[in-house]
């Protein structure tokens, strides 16, 4: 490094006593203490005020100067015995500040900064640590602010220089071209044109141009003189000595750049550790790099196990410059290793075994060499296969391939093994303990890139058997050919009495005869759109399939409910569009499918798989998803002649329509057309306000039984309590208490909750519906008149009750 005017009084000093041997330094003064102990103090030329301990007169500053600079051992052991680090901090900080004035008149910019104002990585180690936050916040601002490779590089390259206490360095970027090489200034606009220093690359020239010709590392002591680079060193060269340079060489093998590390004249020689240091830090680099690409490449192509495991072999063959690899997987079940995956030396490269031409390799975990380091964990690396043991020779005598070198290293997940890799052959010599540490980061990739692959492939597996079940399923679930013939062939009837009446009974319909009311229905209603009768008798017997055996809602119920909206449709003056009468109708058919006669609260409560997948409103939105399902078989989609806004139009009505009928929404959408209806402020041309209705409509249709005659209301609500109180047996057993309503113990209270039921619900929503669509005046009437019959059985239990009670 250039010496300030301290040091170069001190070095002429010692020049002058250079063959002459000092005596050995006494280990007191001339008063008798220790060297320092009591003399006095002086300041030193350039001190900056700072004393130093005076000399006695047998020995003088020189003398030590001189004996220290011919025993640099005495001096550095003496340091690091009894100097404390603190102090080596504030020496080291206090002499990068004293040399910074000389270096910025020297105007070398890549000189390697230590105390300057810049705030460089490679002051790290200058800093104190209340300045490294300050310093990294700055840096890292500073990167964001220019963004671009050469100044990194540059960045990068100083903080190396520094780590080897280089003088300097510089850093050259190759042309777009590949032909010229410039030299990079830092800070400033570096464009080849503007470089102050251009080179052709290839030998003759330049140090910088000699390494981007031949990629290769070069070290010299001496850079002027050699006729490979003539020039030397392009930048600095007048003060450059011992040089260090090193091509910077991207992925693909092309050059993009060389960085010169130099020592000043009055410096020492790069030495052996220096260039390994370097070397280390590209090396790691490099290995940065590999498992970045490793990472990219793993986990986003994860789309099965052998691709994964392909993958892995080819990275640890580029990893460890292996002629071979081989990745074998634990199998705890049956204590053996196998492989899927494997190098069959013939040119191939990796294949993967077919079932056909070559089987499952499997062994023991306890034989071989992988399996010795499946059951130990121990990294394995033989020099010479043939003389180890564990190696199994009949693989080389069946192929003819001789295995010299191997390297066999476990594969972790979660502190499991759960594989072993095996490269076999380094084509460059023998594995290293570098390969070794490189490939334990990599084995760290690999462990997680083939637990995900598993997971991977054990959630594909479960895809397939969910499209196998869910064939099974659907081929039970549609309804047969046969009874699609049968029911076309069925005479439909051109009028059938009373159907649009409320008082007429659905549940007097012979169920075979159902799915040709249905038929009439659509048709009576639907007279404009033009319907696919095979399509449209599928979809219905399809349907009625898909309703469960329950007490209650099951197909009897869904048929009863569409012919209830049939009715309100057929008999109100109302102005629904008919895309919302045609929702409506086959959500009113479909809004209970798959009804397991369980309540929204009872899923919950049991934390079925239902609930799991709707949170709110469970069960009808699996009502809704069963609708779309059915419309998805072949030959059941009976709004294939819709145009693609009018399907999606009708699909969102529907849903809409049977979420609807969740009692839970039942009072907001009530309130909220109460009022409108109140103020006399609804009307039939607001969209908002049909769907309003629409919704009411659903749920006056669902709950039909309640208007019906009496003695059909009154064998109605039984069956429904059957399947209540089937849920309240089953809460019991869960030990949980079921609601009065539930419990079959209480079954003498099914006249008062349908009373409670009617007034607090039913009449409610007829009275409203009849207040917008007076047509259905009958449902309020029927509902009255059947309130009036539980209340008299109300009465009439509760006084036999008194009776009881008194006697």
């Amino acid at each position: 490094m250039p010496e300030s005017t301290e040091n170069k009084a001190m070095s002429s000093a010692a020049k002058q006593l250079s063959n002459r041997r000092l005596p050995p330094l006494s280990a007191t003064g001339s008063s008798g203490n220790k060297s320092g102990g009591s003399h006095g103090r002086s300041t030193p030329p350039g001190g900056g005020g700072t004393s130093i301990p005076t000399l006695s007169d047998s020995i003088s500053t020189e003398q030590v100067t001189s004996y220290l600079d011919e025993n640099p051992d005495f001096l550095e052991n003496y340091v690091l015995s009894n100097v404390k680090q603190d102090q080596l901090e504030r020496w080291v900080i206090r002499g990068a500040h004293k040399i910074t004035n000389h270096r910025e008149t020297n105007g070398l910019d890549n000189e390697v900064s230590s105390g300057d104002k810049t705030n460089s990585l490679s002051n790290w180690k200058f800093c104190v640590h209340s300045d490294k936050k300050k310093m990294l916040q700055e840096l890292t601002r500073e990167i964001h602010r220019h963004p671009n490779k050469p100044q990194v590089l540059s960045e990068l390259t100083n903080c190396v220089a520094s780590a080897i206490s280089a003088d300097g360095f510089n850093l050259y970027l190759v042309d777009e071209c590949g032909n010229d090489i410039y030299y990079f200034k830092p800070n400033s606009n570096n464009t080849k044109s503007s470089s102050v220093c251009t080179r052709k690359i290839g030998p003759g020239s330049t140090l910088a141009a000699y390494v981007a010709y031949t990629k290769q590392t070069v070290c010299v002591d001496d850079v002027l003189g050699d006729e490979r680079f003539p020039e030397g060193v392009a930048v600095g060269g007048g003060i450059a000595k011992s040089v260090l340079a090193q091509p910077i060489i991207e992925s693909s093998g092309s050059v993009v750049g060389v960085v010169e590390l130099y020592r000043t004249i009055q410096g020492k020689s790069f030495a052996a550790e220096d260039e390994e240091m370097y070397h280390t830090m590209t090396k790691q680099r490099k290995l940065n790099d590999f498992l970045l690409a490793v990472t990219r490449s793993v986990f986003q192509d994860i789309v099965s196990m052998d691709t994964v495991i392909m993958k892995i072999m080819n990275f640890a063959q580029r990893l460890t410059n292996a002629d071979r690899a081989s990745l074998f997987l634990v199998d705890y079940k049956t204590n053996e290793l196998y492989a899927r995956i494997f190098d069959v030396g013939d040119g191939q490269g990796l294949q993967k075994v077919d079932g056909t031409v070559h089987k499952e390799i499997r062994f023991p975990m306890d034989k071989g060499i992988a399996g010795h380091v499946a059951s130990t964990g121990e990294t394995t690396n033989i020099l010479d296969a043939y003389k180890d043991d564990r190696f199994n020779r009949d693989v080389d005598r069946q192929t003819g391939y001789t295995t010299k070198t191997i390297l066999c290293m476990p594969i972790y997940i979660r502190g499991c093994i759960i594989g072993v890799v095996q490269m076999v052959n380094k084509l460059n010599g023998v594995f290293t303990k570098s390969d070794e540490e490189a490939f334990e980061t990599f084995a760290v990739y690999c462990g997680l890139a083939l637990h995900h692959a598993k997971l991977y492939d054990k959630i594909r597996r479960s895809e397939q058997k969910n499209k196998v079940a869910l064939e099974v399923l659907s081929y039970h679930a549609r309804c047969s050919e046969e009874e699609v013939t049968e029911c076309i062939n069925m005479q439909t009837p051109e009028k059938i009495p009373g159907l649009t009446t409320f008082e007429f009974s659905p549940w007097s319909v012979e169920d075979t005869r159902k799915p040709v009311y249905v038929l009439y229905m659509f048709k009576d209603l639907f007279k404009t759109i033009r319907f696919d009768l095979e399509y449209l008798m599928r979809f219905t017997l399809t349907v009625r399939k898909n309703y469960r055996n329950v007490p209650y809602h099951n197909w009897i119920h869904a048929f009863s409910v569409a012919h209830s909206m049939y009715t309100l449709i057929k008999s109100t003056n109302n102005t629904f569009t008919p895309l919302e009468s045609l929702s409506l109708f086959v959500a009113c058919l479909c809004h209970d499918l798959d009804h397991r006669g369980k309540t929204n609260s009872f899923m919950v409560k049991s934390d079925t798989p239902l609930a799991a997948i709707y949170s709110t409103s469970t069960m009808e939105h699996h009502h809704f998803n069963q609708t779309v399902t059915i419309l998805q078989h072949e030959g059941h989609n009976i709004f294939n002649h819709l145009t693609s806004q009018e399907y999606k139009e009708v699909l969102g009505n529907i849903k809409k329509f049977i979420l609807a009928t969740d009692l839970a929404l039942f009072f907001g959408n009530k309130a909220r057309l109460k009022e409108l209806a109140d103020k006399k402020e609804f009307v039939w041309n607001k969209e908002e306000h049909r769907s309003m209705l629409a919704a009411h409509c659903m749920t006056a249709a669902d709950l039909c039984s309640m208007y019906k005659p009496w003695q059909l209301t009154e064998k109605l609500a039984k069956i429904i309590m059957e399947e209540f109180w089937l849920q309240g047996d089953e809460e019991k057993e869960q030990g949980i208490e079921p609601i009065a309503m539930m419990d079959r113990d209480k079954a003498d209270q099914l006249p008062q909750s349908q009373v409670g039921f009617i007034v607090g619900i039913c009449l409610p929503c007829y009275e409203l519906l009849a207040n917008i669509l007076p047509e259905t005046h009958p449902m309020v009437m029927g509902a009255s008149s059947n309130l009036k019959k539980w209340k008299e059985l109300a009465e009439k239990q509760g006084a036999e009750k008194e009776t009881q009670s008194e006697a």
